[in-house]
């Protein structure tokens, strides 16, 4: 416990690094696909990956997280989970192969169902690997899950690019989902070297089911209030409409996602292991809270101000008609970045019930909110869904941090210094931007937009915000951990 600090940052700085260069792989995957793929073969993809999702939240039952949560954890255990999810996966691919008739039937599209067919199997192949994955959290071995998850990712982009460019078509698009989890589960079999024993049943197990259970409905929740747009919108408007709705969705989602998981998944290990001491637990939620708002908030201004030119050198010119829903789907990533950190201290704290309650509430919220976009199509359901997330933020934020130990003042401090930075990084970011002669090529502007926003940000947040401390503070811990091994 006394390591923990250091231990936790440089888990932290590892999967910082690993998930940047997988952003950049992405980044790089999203260009190259998006000028070979059309918005009709995302939009059929989309289709299916929002009933596949559903099934998905239910893939380990919750049991990687009850996994981590636990003090401890016997091989007898560890071998118990495995058999467990591979059975979860089975039933869910069983599930999703028998739906597939019916999902095709709901958007009224045949070629849904071979594409159906092929995703099921995502969920035994994922299962397969969830309790390797575990014992390298529950080790802090974050380089090992790095090196897994950037070889997965090259392997599945290269086999996607390489169908697109042979034309394909959407296909390139299933392969992705199905190389990736394929390659993720081979890669944590070879790196941990586990083998899991026979099945039995072990006096732990119901204690983790229980806790799995909620999360699992917490998770189920969550994943409605984010893709019900999607699910509808295909529904009412079609693989067009969907496809444009769905990149920008993606574009929006996907660096947030990514960040939330890389500091989520130490934050969450490290918070588990000091719910006793509510002090220390405190201090490290605030610190995790700060440092992914800190990252957060210049991206969702930098969406929202160069949307035009991003579309372009990402996506292409055939996605231009993307740029109004991205603009309008972008106060969501700061949505999303003050929201998931609830997420790791109700999980730490073993609060449950008030995650599956609060997710009920959201879930219900947006439904009724989407219901109402609908009929304006995919810019409609965007403004519908961006609304909805940011007038829920408050009233969640209070809910789940009572009684916690953490106080909102604190919560919505980490706020403040960033959030002056940004603006006064806003207002000659998007000066510069109006200097810029619209005949410059869009790459070009853009370096020249975001280079400026970004440097005037950082100079504005370590010297007039005053963050300088909070980085002067990891940094040292950073430095002692590697004087310990050097």
């Amino acid at each position: 416990m006394q390591d923990l600090k250091g231990r936790t940052v440089r888990a932290g700085l590892i999967n910082v690094g690993s998930r940047g260069l997988g952003f950049v792989i992405r980044i790089l995957a999203l260009m190259v696909l998006g000028r070979l793929l059309t918005p009709e073969d995302y939009g059929l993809v989309t289709m299916v990956t929002a009933f596949t999702g559903v099934l998905n939240m239910f893939g380990c039952f919750g049991l990687f997280q009850a996994a981590i949560q636990r003090d401890r954890l016997s091989d007898e255990e560890s071998s118990s989970l495995f058999w467990l999810n591979l059975v979860f996966g089975g039933l869910l691919t069983l599930t999703a192969l028998l739906a597939a008739p019916l999902v095709s039937a709901f958007y009224r599209e045949p070629r849904l169902l071979a594409i159906m067919d092929v995703i099921a199997f995502t969920f035994v192949i994922t299962a397969a690997g969830i309790q390797h994955g575990v014992l390298l959290q529950r080790r802090l071995s974050f380089g090992v899950s790095a090196r897994v998850d950037i070889g997965a990712l090259v392997i599945a982009t290269a086999v996607s690019v390489g169908m697109a460019m042979a034309g394909y078509g959407y296909w390139a698009i299933v392969s992705m989902t199905i190389t990736l989890p394929l390659a993720t589960t081979i890669g944590l079999w070879l790196s941990t070297g586990w083998i899991p024993g026979r099945p039995r049943l072990v006096a732990g197990l119901s204690a983790m089911l229980r806790f799995g259970g909620g999360t699992t409905l917490t998770g189920f929740l969550s994943y409605v209030t984010i893709n019900i747009d999607k699910l509808l919108l295909g529904r009412v408007w079609g693989t067009e409409a969907t496809g444009l709705y769905s990149r920008a969705f993606y574009l929006v989602n996907f660096p947030t996602a990514s960040l939330n998981t890389t500091i989520g998944e130490v934050a969450f290990a490290a918070l588990s292991r000091t719910r006793e001491d509510p002090d220390r637990l405190r201090r490290y939620f605030l610190k995790g809270y700060s440092l992914v708002v800190t990252l957060t908030l210049p991206l969702t201004v930098v969406c929202g101000l160069f949307a035009d030119d991003l579309i372009l050198v990402v996506l292409g010119p055939k996605w231009t008609s993307a740029v109004g829903i991205f603009r309008i789907l972008a106060p969501t990533i700061l949505v999303f970045a003050i929201s998931s950190p609830l997420g790791w201290l109700l999980n730490a704290l073993g609060l449950v019930r008030r995650g599956v309650q609060i997710g009920l509430f959201s879930a219900a919220f947006m439904v009724a909110g989407v219901l109402v976009g609908l009929p304006h199509g995919p810019h409609g359901v965007a403004l519908a869904y961006s609304s909805v997330m940011v007038l829920k933020v408050i009233p969640v934020a209070v809910w789940a941090l009572h009684g916690t130990g953490v106080r909102l003042r604190a919560f919505a401090g980490a706020l403040a210094s960033p959030l002056a930075a940004c603006a006064f990084a806003a207002a000659v970011g998007y000066g510069v931007h109006g200097l810029c002669p619209p005949a410059w090529p869009p790459v070009l502007r853009l370096l020249l937009d975001m280079g400026s926003f970004g440097a005037t940000y950082l100079v504005a947040l370590l010297l007039i915000a005053g963050e300088k401390a909070l980085y002067l503070d990891l940094f040292r811990a950073i430095r002692s951990r590697a004087d310990q091994m050097a």
